[in-house]
């Protein structure tokens, strides 16, 4: 993995106390650059954190509920003060309910609508205008084939993620040529708390894994300065479950 050289760059990833987006961020802190993690359990990001100092680089907690405007303005106004600029965003947060539509609740959808489509709102909105004003910066979404394919017992799931997928699309579009990469990441299947335990132990050997996700997504980062790669749909080898 290439190593940073020059300005350390500074990583915000959101939803990162377990799963996909602790994998990024420590497959972005092995590169050298500095990491903040965020989410809502401070117990569970303060050992990711004690634990990426320990083995690979820096790395520093802020608590955030990307659902919140409130809580989003008040992380990245942290992160400015003590880190300085933000330079790469991973939108990463989300949650679901696997159940069909006549059974999901009110509560239930705009729980995964607030968390999926407004959440990543909110924080593309804080670090938006610093890139702009700067003409650099990354904006990583993990977003998920149920935008683009269709499964059962996961409707609100889709049109959240379906909603981001379609504004990031026409972000991308506005500022392609004003600095700022936008990039979608559309995984499958892959082995993280998401799943029931008994759905992880029987699909277990055909899931992705989360440091698949994050080799990804860092590899994207680390492409030519001229090259850009848009979207990218990833699916365990024997296809969805």
């Amino acid at each position: 993995m290439r190593k940073i050289s020059g300005k350390v760059p500074l990583v915000w990833v959101t939803g990162s106390s377990k799963g996909i987006g602790e994998a990024i961020a420590r497959a972005f802190a092995a590169m050298g650059t500095r990491v903040v993690l965020s989410g809502r359990d401070r117990k569970k990001l303060t050992e990711v954190c004690r634990s990426i100092v320990k083995s690979l680089g820096r790395a520093e907690v802020v608590l955030c509920d990307i659902a919140s405007g409130k809580s989003v303005e008040r992380a990245y106004a942290s992160i400015v003060k003590k880190f300085g600029a933000v330079d790469v965003l991973v939108n990463n947060a989300g949650v679901t309910y696997f159940t069909s539509f006549d059974k999901t609740s009110v509560k239930q959808f705009d729980h995964v609508v607030n968390t999926n489509l407004r959440g990543t709102f909110l924080c593309t909105k804080a670090v938006l205008p610093s890139m702009l004003k700067r003409h650099k910066g990354w904006i990583f979404t993990i977003n998920s084939v149920a935008a683009i394919t269709t499964f059962v017992d996961s409707s609100a799931y889709a049109a959240s993620k379906a909603g981001a997928l379609a504004m990031t699309r026409g972000l991308r579009a506005e500022v392609r040529k004003r600095g700022v990469k936008v990039v979608d990441i559309l995984p499958g299947a892959v082995e993280t708390g998401m799943w029931s335990p008994n759905e992880r132990k029987k699909f277990r050997e055909k899931m992705m894994k989360p440091d698949d996700v994050a080799s990804v997504v860092v590899s994207i980062y680390c492409q030519p300065e001229r090259a850009l790669t848009e979207e990218i749909v990833l699916r365990p080898v024997e296809g969805d479950l």
